[in-house]
This record gives structure tokens, sequence and C-alpha cells, in this order.
């Protein structure tokens, strides 16, 4: 390992970690660009992935109580995540990937860029089990055919009146479980080579640090600055996932 990979490596895991341990996502916003100048696409993803997993589990038990308080509404997000990931995979072969990350960059920009300017945000109260399980389900499609599983259930949360830690409650699990489904199919896939996991061994620590960090600045923030971290966090992933798919 050379001396300017395990900079990036730390680097990117030190980001990736922070910005998953303060909003329960984001991890491949800001490390996968690091990993991808000293390593290959499919390392720099496994990376992403697994660092992804370790920070979700720390964040997992600061929102324990909230997750057993809303269980159902857990339920409505995962289940049908977990079955819309398999048709995401199967999906790879009959879709461009490429012009799904563009479409899906622009609606994550019209809707961060809108939203980031209004003065005041919506806040839809009402129960919506049947928007809830489409969400979930989409999430899980895009999660298996562009790894972008967050997208969707970020921008549905990121508008209800829940407070910080119901939203957390929903989209750490929810990221958590779409994620390790993906780690499988990663690792069926051989992603997980003897380099590979030492570039692991190097940057686990130090997402596990980082995103210690990050859970204390999310527990000393407002619930309206945390929902509007969400909505501009939609707005600068939209703009580095169509800046990476356009280079």
């Amino acid at each position: 390992m050379t001396g300017e990979q395990i900079l990036f490596i730390v680097l990117g895991a030190a980001a990736g970690g922070f910005i998953n341990g303060l909003a329960a996502f984001g991890t491949a916003l800001f490390a996968l660009g690091f990993f991808l100048s000293v390593m290959t696409p499919v390392q720099a993803v496994t990376l992403t992935v697994t660092l992804s997993i370790f920070s979700g589990l720390q964040g997992l038990w600061v929102v324990r109580h909230a997750m057993l308080d809303n269980t159902a509404r857990l339920a409505r997000f995962i289940i049908p995540g977990c079955l819309g990931v398999p048709l995401g995979v199967w999906s790879l072969h009959l879709i461009d990937v490429s012009l799904l990350k563009l479409v899906i960059a622009f609606f994550l920009i019209l809707y961060g860029g809108y939203f980031t300017w209004r003065s005041n945000l919506p806040k839809i109260r009402a129960k919506t089990p049947v928007i809830d399980a489409t969400v979930g389900f989409s999430g899980g499609v895009l999660g298996g055919a562009a790894s972008l599983s967050g997208a969707l259930p970020t921008m549905w949360c990121s508008i209800r009146g829940w407070p910080k830690m119901e939203t957390r409650a929903v989209l750490q699990p929810y990221n958590m479980v779409i994620l390790t489904c993906a780690a499988v199919m990663l690792g069926l896939r051989g992603a997980y080579t003897s380099q590979t996991l030492g570039f692991l061994a190097l940057a686990i620590p130090v997402s596990i640090l980082a995103a210690q960090t990050g859970m204390m600045v999310f527990r000393r923030i407002s619930d309206v600055f945390f929902r509007k971290l969400l909505i501009s966090l939609t707005l600068v992933s939209g703009c580095a996932l169509l800046i990476r798919e356009i280079l």
C-alpha cells in the first residue's frame, strides 16, 4: 500500500464516516471520490458499501428507541425495499444505468434546489402507508440497479413532520439493510480480495471514529436544522452524481 493510497483512504473514510454519523446516509457522496483516485471502481464501491454498514451499525444504537416505537412504519420501508433489490439487479441488463443516474441526479438537484431556497419547509403529518411502501420499494430497485437506495427515502423523509430521531430511525436501518444486500452480492462476485481487505483494515477504524464525531454533532442540532441538512445534502448529492456521470 503506497503513501498516496493511505492518505486518500484515510481522507475518504473520515469524510464518509462523519457524514454518515451526522445524517445517516451519504458515505458514498463524500468517500467515493477519494477512493476512486487510488483504487479500481469495484474496490471503491466495496469499501464504500462496507464502511456504510459499519458506520450505520453505530447509528442504529442512537435511534434504537425511535425504531422500537415505530416498527410498523419502518417495516413499510424495509420489506418492500428488500423486494425491490433483486428486481433492480435483474433490470441491469435492460436499462441504461448511466441514463438512470442522470435522471435521478436531475430530480435530486430540482428537489434539493427548490426546498433549499424555501423559507418554510413542508410538513406532511398524515399517515401515508402506501406512499411509504412505494418509496421503500423504489429505493430498493434503485439500490440494486444503480447503488442509489437512499435517494428517494431521503427526499420523502425530509418533508415529513417527524422529529430528527424518527427520521433517522427510518433512514439508518433502511440503508443498512439495503447496503447489506449489496455487500452480499459483492461478496458473491469476489469483490473482497486480499488487497481490498487490506484497504478495509485501514479504513474501518477511521470511519468508526469519524462516525462517532458525526453522531455527537447530530445530537446537538435541532429537528428543523436536521431537515434542512437532509434537503441540502440531496442537492449536493445530485450535483456530485451529475458531475461524476458527465466526467
